[in-house]
């Protein structure tokens, strides 16, 4: 497998450390999922499930005006 090294200050160093222990997940492991979520954006996993659940009504659709006939080519 490939490895890849980082050079960081102390200071960015201990910020990475506290993030991946508050995922709990090791450096390694935390460093990549932040590098793929920025190469590869995933949307989150129940995202789908959010359409159609909004019911304010400031959300509904205006009435769309009626399209003009053209001759046709």
């Amino acid at each position: 497998m490939p490895q890849l090294s980082l050079y960081v200050t102390q200071e960015q160093f201990q910020k990475i450390e506290r993030e991946a222990h508050a995922e709990k997940m090791s450096l390694s492991k935390w460093v990549v999922s932040q590098l793929m979520n920025r190469i590869e954006p995933r949307y989150p996993e129940d995202w789908a499930e959010l359409f159609g659940s909004v019911s304010d009504t400031s959300f509904e659709r205006p009435v769309q005006p009626t399209l003009e006939t053209r001759e046709s080519l």
